[in-house]
């Protein structure tokens, strides 16, 4: 269920911005000829834009040092910066006769299934009338539990909800570099490759992200069936070289193909209601991915939390480890019931499991 010739473009405050804040008009403007070039080789972009805190320091970094509280000074920032972060983008596509429509998400609207298919809804109408979406954080309001990990979570999620072919996370690095510092990995290869030996977490001054947080991303997105690169937002011609399937950053190949279900069940995997342990013997099925298998109840060894039919659950082996989540048929107490008894309906079906590689 993946959307030929959509990509989602996921640009970075560090490829923004320079040390001080200030947006580069030189390096936004690139950016934008780049996504109008791409729309007239009919390809639908999604554009998701770090930068809108950068922004506000830049513009009132000074003024609002004597706010105390850090959360509200960042609040500050970003409602400041998203200002003029938007106006810059509403001027360079316009000059392409292009319209923006300004999205901000929270965690909670892909936690949320209603509000998970009004954003899909309002994305998909927005494309068909020929509108980029240019998504952010809402870091006004987002505290705690209402935050991604960082706008390359925000783009993952996007990458899913909307079946997108690609996923472009740009930085202000090459892409995956060997060893954490040696030659760009042009292709990354699950077998050969190991994220914790390759890099190590780290952050910008305006962001929240590293190369961590991208590899994880871009190894989920590829395994629910988008390609992934990791590349320098600010090299030029950047993404028709990924568009085009040129040697540019690190790419992720597509592995595999996601139902809409399981796209929204793998958003869903931080933010379950209950969750059920399983047997030796269920966990031995479900990691066996030569067969379609559904959670039965003798495979679960015990329910905990507390869940209404239809909410999402996390499932667990006995040693702890997360194999995945899916959408319970039972409530916590028939959930309960049935623990352990043969020859019942599935707890959860293969159709709305989504299990973790």
């Amino acid at each position: 269920m993946t959307a030929a010739r959509r990509m989602v473009v996921k640009v970075g405050s560090r490829v923004l911005c320079d040390e001080e804040g200030v947006l580069d008009l030189a390096v936004l403007g690139d950016l934008v000829d780049q996504i109008a070039a791409l729309r007239e080789d009919d390809w639908e972009v999604l554009l998701v834009t770090s930068g809108a805190v950068a922004a506000g320091a830049g513009l009132v970094g000074a003024q609002t040092r004597r706010i105390a509280n850090p959360v509200a000074r960042k609040q500050v920032l970003a409602a400041t910066g998203q200002v003029q972060l938007m106006e810059t983008y509403q001027q360079l596509f316009r000059g392409h006769g292009l319209h923006i429509a300004q999205i901000l998400a929270t965690r909670s609207d892909f936690n949320t299934r209603g509000h998970y298919l009004n954003m899909r809804a309002c994305i998909e109408a927005a494309l068909d009338t020929g509108i980029v979406p240019v998504l952010n954080e809402n870091d006004v309001v987002s505290v705690t539990e209402l935050m991604f990990t960082d706008n390359d979570e925000l783009a993952g999620l996007l990458a899913g909800m909307t079946g997108a072919s690609h996923l472009a996370l740009l930085t202000s690095v090459d892409g995956v570099l060997a060893g954490g510092q040696g030659e760009v990995i042009a292709e990354w290869d699950e077998g050969l490759h190991g994220a914790e030996q390759l890099v190590q977490a780290g952050t910008s001054q305006f962001g929240r992200g590293g190369m961590h947080s991208k590899l994880a991303i871009a190894r989920k997105a590829s395994g629910l069936g988008t390609e992934v690169v990791i590349a320098n937002g600010r090299q030029p011609g950047v993404l028709k070289a990924i568009a085009s399937g040129e040697a540019v950053g690190t790419r992720f190949r597509a592995r595999g193909r996601a139902t809409p279900a399981k796209r929204w069940l793998a958003s869903m995997d931080g933010a379950a209601l209950g969750a059920v342990v399983v047997n030796a013997g269920a966990e031995q099925a479900l990691r066996d991915r030569s067969r379609l298998v559904s959670l039965l109840p003798v495979g679960v060894e015990e329910v905990e939390g507390e869940f209404q039919r239809g909410d999402v659950i996390q499932v667990r082996s006995s040693s702890g480890r997360v194999l995945g989540c899916g959408r319970a048929q039972f409530d916590h107490e028939e959930a309960r019931e049935l623990l352990g008894q043969r020859d019942q309906k599935p707890l959860i079906h293969y159709d709305y499991l989504y299990l973790l590689d």
